[in-house]
């Protein structure tokens, strides 16, 4: 995965008659219709499908990320508990596909969570009133964030900066573009000569299956 060091972009607020969007749930990040594919691309399509699409199929003129100002933003700002509901790892997939590499809320479900940062995904806690206060920074004229993992700081549009919480071991993982894979894969060498030590010290074992 591509590593996150800083990012500097627009930020959209998902909001509801101007209240940030909580218990937003896995299903309506993405719907159940397009999970049948194990492909990380194309899947932005069905990203909020629900919410940026009408009955007719027409797309919603209201809908944050529909709108121009917003086009490419790399930041989501929402409400409490973001990703709650099923497992399913399309939905940091989707968000990724869409361009959006950082989500900024007050809370997450443990799931998602943890999903967002093994595929890249910055998901970073801030508390309720400064997640509204930068929603509203948001919808204003300048919507240009920037997010400075190193320094653990987001840096509004007003230029007041928030320091912000993070595992060292999830913080080191998104500087270095490191997933599972890639972080076992570091300790290939040892891995190689357990693997060796093994074939001399339980022979037996390689005739088995």
């Amino acid at each position: 995965m591509k590593p996150f060091t800083k990012l500097r972009t627009t930020a959209a607020p998902l909001t509801d008659k101007g209240k940030l969007m909580a218990n937003v749930d896995t299903d309506m990040i993405i719907p159940k219709q397009f999970l049948k594919t194990t492909e990380r691309v194309g899947l932005a399509e069905g990203l909020f499908h629900e919410l940026k699409t009408l009955p007719d199929g027409s797309m919603n003129p209201d809908f944050v990320l529909n709108k121009p100002k917003y086009k490419g933003a790399g930041v989501l700002i929402a409400g409490e508990n973001f990703g709650c509901g099923s497992s399913r790892e399309h939905a940091p997939w989707a968000l990724l596909d869409q361009g959006i590499t950082c989500v900024i809320a007050p809370s997450y479900a443990d799931i998602f969570f943890n999903n967002s940062g093994k595929n890249g995904i910055l998901a970073l806690r801030l508390p309720q009133e400064i997640c509204e206060k930068l929603a509203e920074q948001a919808g204003g004229g300048n919507s240009v964030f920037e997010i400075d993992l190193e320094h653990q700081t987001v840096t509004g549009p007003d230029g007041t900066d928030y320091r912000f919480e993070i595992d060292p071991g999830r913080k080191d993982k998104l500087l270095n573009g490191l997933d599972d894979i890639a972080m076992t894969l570091q300790r290939a060498p040892d891995i190689e000569r357990f693997e060796a030590q093994r074939k001399l010290t339980t022979p037996w074992l390689e005739t088995i299956g």
